[in-house]
């Protein structure tokens, strides 16, 4: 795992500044960083650039939630979500915040998602994923135990556990994120060493 270098000053922002557009005033909303895949930010953008097309790469982070039955918590995404919305994902998936670092965005997302903040992070790995709309840098966590789960019904539409066979069953049919189908074939084989 890596952690984020941030520049000594506040990072560039993406896209820049045009002599046609002169606003003093900063913008509002949400900020994330923009990376290179070694964690080096590079700039700063708002989510509306992030996934309005342009595909710069900026950090998310995934947590896979197993219990020791080997059942894995999926999050349904919120009708609100302008990504994926409706589908099952991955238990807790969020953006990274400029000037957050990872373990800070795992923590923080968790207990936003699924008032989810007792459990112990594991690293599985990082990779690029690219869809029509933007471009993600995903580090991708594990947690493993009998955990209580308790999903924000503002951030996710419902939440439960999925067995080994019903996950095989709705592969392929539209139920499940794209990214969250690859991300589970690459990754089930560490998911069931950890138990």
């Amino acid at each position: 795992m890596f952690d984020f270098l941030y520049p000594m000053d506040l990072a560039p922002v993406l896209p820049p500044p045009s002599a046609d557009k002169v606003d003093l005033a900063p913008e509002k909303g949400e900020w994330f960083p923009i990376v290179e895949e070694n964690g080096t930010v590079v700039a700063r953008a708002l989510r509306s650039y992030c996934h309005g097309g342009a595909k710069p790469l900026h950090p998310v982070i995934h947590i896979h939630i197993m219990d020791r039955f080997e059942r894995l918590y999926l999050q349904k995404r919120s009708m609100k979500k302008d990504i994926q919305p409706g589908r099952w994902d991955t238990a807790v998936g969020g953006h990274v915040n400029y000037g957050e670092q990872l373990l800070e965005a795992v923590y923080r997302e968790a207990a936003e998602e699924l008032d989810f903040t007792k459990f112990n992070p594991i690293y599985l790995g990082s990779y690029v994923f690219e869809s029509p709309a933007e471009k993600e840098l995903v580090n991708v966590f594990a947690a493993i135990g009998n955990f209580e789960l308790h999903p924000d019904l503002d951030e996710v539409d419902e939440g439960r556990w999925w067995t080994r066979d019903e996950l095989s069953e709705a592969m392929g049919k539209g139920v499940f994120t794209p990214n969250f189908e690859s991300e589970y074939k690459k990754i089930r084989k560490q998911l069931t060493a950890l138990l």
